[in-house]
């Protein structure tokens, strides 16, 4: 029997291909699934990135809404305290005049209301600013007058128009005063 060298030939190129093919066909799988698992883990990347994010700003959000409803609440109670400290100054001209008629109950009752809201404002937090005697600061006074004043140093508060207020570290009303200058 004579074989033919081409046929022999033929076979053994087409065993060879059929073994890289079968060869090739894992590989192929493999690499297909590499791509695939790649595909997916960087999706998996892109969702965590943005469920980070997403919670950041949610967090943000929160932080914001509760600082912003902590200064409306600051804001209304400093609203209320302004209110409460025009009712003050009228109990201090109230208590600046003599009665005409000399009635020391009248003077008593003022007093008692006057104590009951000097007592409330401090258990708020609010203490008056002293004036009279410091060194002008544009801080917490507001400079109405200004004379000439012999024997007092330049800048002093000569005497204190209105009282000032600070409610813990922050300025509720500055104090409106006289100043003297040289």
């Amino acid at each position: 029997m004579k074989v033919n060298s081409h046929m022999v030939d033929k076979r053994v190129v087409d065993s060879d291909a059929a073994s890289d093919a079968d060869a090739a066909g894992p590989r192929a799988d493999e690499r297909q699934g590499r791509e695939q698992a790649e595909t997916l883990a960087r999706e998996r990347d892109d969702f965590y990135d943005r469920l980070l994010r997403k919670t950041a700003e949610f967090d943000n959000y929160r932080k914001r809404i509760e600082r912003e409803r902590r200064e409306q609440s600051d804001q209304a109670v400093m609203n209320l305290l302004q209110e409460l400290l025009l009712v003050i100054d009228d109990f201090d001209l109230a208590l600046a005049m003599e009665g005409a008629d000399g009635s020391d109950a009248y003077r008593k009752g003022v007093e008692l209301i006057y104590a009951k809201l000097r007592d409330l404002l401090k258990k708020q937090g609010v203490r008056p600013i002293e004036a009279l005697g410091a060194d002008f600061d544009p801080n917490v006074h507001q400079a109405v007058v200004h004379e000439a004043s012999p024997g007092r140093r330049e800048g002093e508060v000569i005497e204190e128009l209105r009282r000032g207020y600070m409610i813990g570290d922050r300025l509720l009303r500055p104090a409106m005063v006289k100043v003297a200058k040289a």
